[in-house]
């Protein structure tokens, strides 16, 4: 029977973590959105040609990297991509052709890793705007049949869209990294489609599709 939080009447989802992973139907494609650390830097990466080995992303984030290998590990294999800020349309683009290839109605499932802590997983302002922008752009494609939750998470990025830097500076995580050499990239990681790549994992590896 399922479950009343497995959203499986929608083709559009959205949870939060590795357990919101596992309580959604099974969906054709994954998109792990880690903005700031996980994201950023595998979407950055693959733009420039690079490859991130998933146990090398592990190091840098362990949240979006436990999303990824939880969503390899599932039994119907689904294509799984990073999504962040920086390349929402290209990935809602990736979606489209995907669904175009297997000719017929394809299921997704928007993850925001969170920020992991001792008592579960904690919300985090970056992953919801971040997995936000992913959903609003492929309502922008026609691809709108969302749960009432990846309705809700696409319209807070539609109504913050232009505060999406300060919230992100502002918010815990960026406050988190103040005086750290890495807070440079929580201003790099509120660009908006500023990067046309699509990391997609294959054997543990995230190259540009």
């Amino acid at each position: 029977m399922a479950s009343p939080f497995d959203q499986s009447s929608y083709q559009v989802r959205f949870d939060w973590g590795v357990e919101g992973l596992r309580r959604l139907a099974a969906s054709d494609v994954v998109i792990v959105v880690d903005v700031i650390r996980f994201g950023s830097n595998v979407v950055a990466a693959a733009a420039v040609g690079d490859h991130v080995v998933l146990s090398d992303a592990h190091a840098v984030s362990a949240n979006g990297a436990a999303v990824a290998i939880a969503a390899s590990e599932l039994a119907h294999d689904p294509v799984v991509v990073a999504g962040a800020l920086r390349n929402a349309a290209a990935v809602a683009r990736a979606v489209m052709a995907e669904q175009h290839a297997r000719g017929g109605r394809t299921s997704i499932a928007v993850i925001a890793a969170g920020e992991k802590g001792a008592d579960g997983v904690r919300f985090a302002v970056e992953d919801l705007l971040g997995a936000g922008a992913v959903i609003a752009a492929l309502s922008d494609l026609g691809i709108d049949h969302s749960s009432p939750e990846a309705v809700s998470t696409a319209e807070s990025f539609r109504a913050l869209r232009r505060a999406v830097k300060h919230l992100m500076t502002a918010s815990g995580s960026g406050r988190e990294l103040e005086g750290d050499e890495r807070h440079a990239d929580v201003k790099a990681a509120a660009a908006i489609d500023d990067l046309d790549v699509v990391p997609v994992l294959r054997d543990g590896v995230f190259a540009a599709l």
